[in-house]
Parts: C-alpha cells; structure tokens; sequence
C-alpha cells in the first residue's frame, strides 16, 4: 500500500508542478511575449565555444558575442547562473542585471529547469573557470510543463527509460553517444560498401509470401486487393531477384526487419540488418569481406580494432580464426556428429551431454542444438563458424566436398551470431526440393519453416550466377561497439508491451 502512496504523492506533485508551469507560460502571453516561438538564430553550439576559448584564462573577458541555446539543466543564485546543455554539450550562462535591464530580467524568475531558452552574450570565463555567456538578452523557446527527474537520483527506472526515451536522452548523454554511435556506425558500414563497388538497393517490407528465412512472420492484410500480406522477415529473395536480373554484380540493402518472436537481450521483433550480394564469389570470400568491413567500422568509430566488451578485451583485427561446426563440437565435447549416419544415433550422443530436444528433430537440427549449448555461449573473440547441417540452411549450396553439409558461415563473437552468409544456392531444383521439405516441416508444426515461393523459383530457373551473400545484424554490432548489455540500448523506441 505504502508504494501505491508513494505513487499518488508523486503524481499530485507532479500535476501541482505544471499547474504552475502552465501558469507561468499564461504570465508570459499577458506580457505578450510568445512561450513557444518559431525560430531562434542560433550562432555557436556548446562544444564548438568550450574548444575555441579552451585557453582562455580564469577570470578573462572577451567582447566576443554569440547566441546559444538549449535545455535549462541547472538553475543557482535565482537565475544568475544557468547550466544550459545542447546537444553537443554542456556551457554556462551568466545573467546579471548590470548586462541585462530590468525588466528583462524579471522574466528569469519564469524560467523553469527543462526549458528550452536562446540567450546572446559574450564570452567569458569565470575566476573559478567555468566558461560562460554574459548574457544581454534570453528569449524562452519552449515551455516546459513537465519536471525533469530529480537531479541526483536522474532517471534510472529500466523500463520508464525505455518507454520514455526522449527523457532518458536529456537525462543521461552516454545514451545519446550511443545513438550517435550507432549512426555513425550505419554510415561508415555505408562507406565501406561503396569503396568496394556496391550498389544500395531497397526491397519491399511487406511481402505477399514469408521467406528468406526461418522465422514466425508478423501477418496483416490489404484491404484494397482483399490479400494476406507478411511483414518482411528478411529481404533475401528479394535482392537475389536484383542478382538474377542483373542490377549489379554487387548490390546491399540497410533496413529493417520483423520477427514475431520472443524479446530478450539480443532479439526485438523489430530490428536492422545489412543483406548484401556479390556475383562470382564463395562463402571463403564473404568471410574476408565480413571481417574487414567490421574492423573497418571499429577503426573508424573507435579509433581501434581491439575493443573493451564487459570484462573482456576483443580483438576484431583480420583475420578471424575459422573454425566448422562439427569440428568445434568435437573440441568441445570430444564427440564427431560428423560419424553419426542417423538421427537415432546423434539424439543418443546428445542426451548423454544432457542436451534438451524436441521431438522428430533431423541430423542437422540436433547438431545445432548441441553447438548453442555446448560451444556456442564460450565463444568470445571472433570466428567464423562454417559448413553447416543442409538441414537447417534452406537457401545455402550444397559443401562441395560433403553432400550432407552447406558452404554456410556464421561469424560468432561474445556468444552471439553476428553474421549469417552463404555460397547461395543458385540450382533451381535443388531449391524446389528445399523449399518442400520446408513445407512439409510446417505442415508438421514447424511455425519457424518457410513456404514454397514459385516466383523466386521462376527468377532461379532464368540463371543467377555464382553468388556469395551475407546478411549482419546492425543492432548486435552497435551493441559490440557500444559496450551495451541489451539490444533495448541500442534501439531507440524498443518493443514494449501495453501498460
């Protein structure tokens, strides 16, 4: 009960405190003076005045004037000073009434902390050293009518920072690093691709037909041709359609996709992949092109390739070790799955390593779960995990040298997948004998197996060329170059459920 009191007593003061705001910004109208103006000429952000006056001594003046502005973060000695944070930083405000007249300055005393304000001065640096605006003239932009939270506890409610991420923003600025970060990051990815000839490319979001991938579809319906329709998975087939009608021998998109699955640290239904495509290559080559690309992101982002994850220090530098995936389950549990000519044989090997499967699972598909129990989550400096079960790689070439395996790679760091790529499967009847043995999988309660897709056939059986095709989840490599435990960190507007 006594929460629920607590509750009450923080709403009431917070309704008592925009009353009062809201006031505030009346009083301001009956001086005819507008709390929500149209524009204001701003001159200087913080960062670019705190590094040009960087050696301006303690105490010192300048006639130098700029206008500034931002979001009133601090307010000391009834307005006279005013720490006003931009989104670059942090500089103070100076606001006596030798510089500012009188009735100007009255108006101080209906600025309140969270208020967006213009102020013009001139530089200078307090004898304790803090550089400030002197400032001659403020106007109020934005009225706020809500309280920031309190200062020394901040905004630390998990779930309410999620939810109301513009104040967890003002609140904490490591969180707009992130996100600055993260930008910064799909534009370096961008540059990257470009140097080496690719094409950016877009493919549709809603799909008449789930495929590309093995996932539950988020399902809607277009009313004007009366037809189910899926929100993407993923953009594969799509861009191999691109490959076959030969747009370019290198093509990428950057954009989102939808899952209708669980939430946890490292999946939201919502997310942001990378797919791209290169012609007359393997899977070896879109190894090379995946760690170079990642290095050359944490290079330019971070100025380095070996970065601070947790507790431990991971080295992104090319090469990656390469590793199979049947090879590193017999490192790690001393059994070859590779021996085993049956499923019988390989649930037994299984359930003595105390491995937990469901019922009718093929070869392939308890190889997998043995990798994420047993090999998997130990994994920390990058690898590229390679020749996966045909089972479980639908849209992957058939190894080369092991009919019972694909040329598929997954690039693995910190326990987690980071990219998914292929020798793409180019024979069209070896993808019509895929696709079916995926529907019959969904036909036996598979929710996660894909359908026969007839058109992509057909784009198939006019030719693709030798391909090799990686896809890369954005949000897992901002997590890696952000040092975020969540992917809720790295998404701005995470999936949340109702209140």
């Amino acid at each position: 009960m006594q929460e629920t009191t607590n509750t009450k007593e923080v709403t009431s003061s917070i309704d008592t405190i925009r009353q009062g705001r809201i006031q505030k910004a009346e009083e301001l109208r009956e001086k005819g003076i507008n709390p929500y103006p149209y524009k204001f000429n701003k001159t200087a952000s913080a960062k670019e005045l705190q590094e040009k006056y960087k050696d301006l001594a303690n105490g010192e003046e300048t006639t130098d004037t700029y206008s500034v502005a931002g979001r009133v973060m601090a307010v000391r000695n009834s307005g006279m000073f005013i720490d006003l944070m931009d989104d670059t930083g942090k500089i103070q405000i100076f606001s006596h009434k030798q510089n500012i007249n009188e009735d100007k300055l009255k108006l101080i005393k209906l600025i309140d902390i969270g208020d967006i304000v213009g102020f013009t001065g001139d530089i200078r640096r307090t004898p304790r050293g803090e550089l400030s605006i002197k400032a001659v003239d403020f106007e109020i932009l934005t009225k706020s009518l809500k309280p920031l939270p309190e200062k020394f506890h901040g905004l630390t409610d998990v779930e309410t920072r999620y939810r109301q991420r513009y104040v967890d923003m003002i609140m904490n600025p490591e969180v707009k690093e992130t996100f600055r970060k993260r930008g910064l990051i799909i534009q370096k990815i961008r540059e990257f691709l470009t140097s080496q000839g690719f094409l950016e490319v877009e493919t549709p979001m809603l799909h008449s037909q789930a495929g590309g991938a093995n996932a539950r579809p988020f399902e809607t319906h277009h009313n004007a041709l009366d037809i189910p329709m899926y929100m993407r998975i993923a953009p594969e087939l799509h861009l191999k359609r691109l490959m076959v009608g030969g747009l370019s021998e290198k093509i990428f998109e950057i954009n989102r996709c939808f899952r209708n699955e669980g939430i946890d640290s490292l999946h939201n239904p919502e997310f942001t992949t990378i797919e791209l495509y290169q012609a007359y290559v393997d899977y070896n080559d879109m190894m090379t092109l995946t760690e170079n690309m990642v290095a050359f992101v944490a290079k330019e982002v971070l100025g380095t390739t070996k970065i601070k994850y947790g507790e431990n220090e991971i080295d992104l530098t090319p090469p990656w070790d390469r590793k199979t995936m049947i090879g590193s389950i017999k490192e790690a549990t001393g059994i070859d799955f590779g021996e085993f000519t049956t499923a019988e044989q390989a649930k037994e090997a299984a359930d003595k390593l105390g491995i937990e499967l469901e019922d009718n699972m093929n070869w392939g598909k308890i190889v997998e779960a043995v990798f994420e129990d047993k090999v998997e989550p130990y994994i920390i400096q990058p690898v590229h995990i390679t020749d996966y079960p045909r089972e479980i790689s639908p849209l992957a070439k058939v190894h080369r040298h092991n009919p019972r395996l694909t040329e598929r790679f997954e690039s693995k760091v910190n326990g987690w997948e980071l990219a998914n790529a292929f020798s793409e499967l180019t024979d069209p009847l070896d993808q019509r004998e895929r696709f079916e043995a995926q529907a019959l999988a969904k036909a036996q309660g598979d929710e996660e197996a894909c359908d026969i897709d007839e058109d992509f056939i057909n784009a198939l059986e006019y030719g693709m060329p030798p391909t090799g095709g990686m896809g890369m989840g954005i949000d897992r490599l901002v997590m890696l170059l952000t040092n975020s435990s969540t992917i809720r960190d790295v998404i701005a507007f995470p999936t949340m459920k109702n209140k």
